[in-house]
Order: C-alpha cells, then sequence, then structure tokens
C-alpha cells in the first residue's frame, strides 16, 4: 500500500512543477473520488424520486407530464452511470501511472484542462481532431 500523500487544502496544480507528481495525481485523484460519491448520491435520490413516482395519476394531462418527467430523470440516470464509469477509468490510470497523457499521442494534457474535465483521455487538439473525424464518418 503506498504511503498517504499530504495534500494541502488550498492545493492547485500549477505548470512549474513536475508534470502528474505525487501532489497532481492526488489532487485529481480526491477531485474524481468527490466527484464519484457526488453522482452516486444524486443516483440514490433518483431512484427515490422514480419509487415515489409510481403512484396512478387519474388525470391524462398530469400522468404524461409525470411520464415526461420520468424519462428525464432516467436518461439523466444514465448519463451519470456513464460517467461513473468514466471516472473509475480515470483513477485506474492514476494506479497506472497513466492518467494525464493524451491516449492518441502521448502527450501531457494540460492541466486546465484536466481540472475542468479530470476524465479527459485526451488533449484538446486530439478531441478536436477526432471529433472532427467522427463528424465526416458520420455523415457518410
Amino acid at each position: 500500500m503506498k504511503a498517504e500523500v499530504f495534500l494541502p487544502d488550498d492545493y492547485r496544480p500549477a505548470e512549474d512543477e513536475p508534470f502528474m507528481n505525487e501532489l497532481q495525481l492526488e489532487y485529481f485523484r480526491r477531485k474524481l473520488i468527490v466527484w464519484k460519491q457526488e453522482l452516486l448520491g444524486q443516483s440514490a435520490d433518483t431512484i427515490d424520486n422514480l419509487q415515489d413516482s409510481g403512484r396512478n395519476v387519474p388525470d391524462i394531462a398530469d400522468r404524461a407530464s409525470e411520464e415526461t418527467d420520468r424519462a428525464l430523470e432516467l436518461r439523466t440516470r444514465d448519463r451519470q452511470r456513464k460517467l461513473v464509469s468514466k471516472i473509475d477509468a480515470a483513477l485506474r490510470r492514476i494506479e497506472a501511472g497513466e492518467f494525464g497523457y493524451c491516449e492518441m499521442t502521448g502527450e501531457p494534457i494540460s492541466l486546465k484542462r484536466l481540472d475542468a474535465r479530470p476524465i479527459a483521455t485526451m488533449t484538446l487538439e486530439a478531441q478536436e481532431k477526432h471529433e472532427r473525424r467522427e463528424k465526416v464518418h458520420r455523415d457518410d
């Protein structure tokens, strides 16, 4: 088991320190864990809401509205589920020493990008190139 890394409360990854040093890795690991806990808490709330909304509503307009709300909750829940699996993948990359590097180019992903989207697997340039290529193939 690895030794606990002391992370000051006000720590923010900086460009002038070695990329993906212990502090940066711990910072992103904790950020991902907190995000995952928030999502799991929200999904528990979603399940409670869905169970509560299972009652029989006689008014057709109210029933339609409730079904729409239910479908939206389920879509949101599915998005959260996918996000949790991306967070788990990012945590595995941290453990494997692969976190913070572009899966396409091997280049470091900018700290700003990782701070905004810690599940990012590509540099912004590689992501844009990937999306352009995807769009071209989708239009075929």
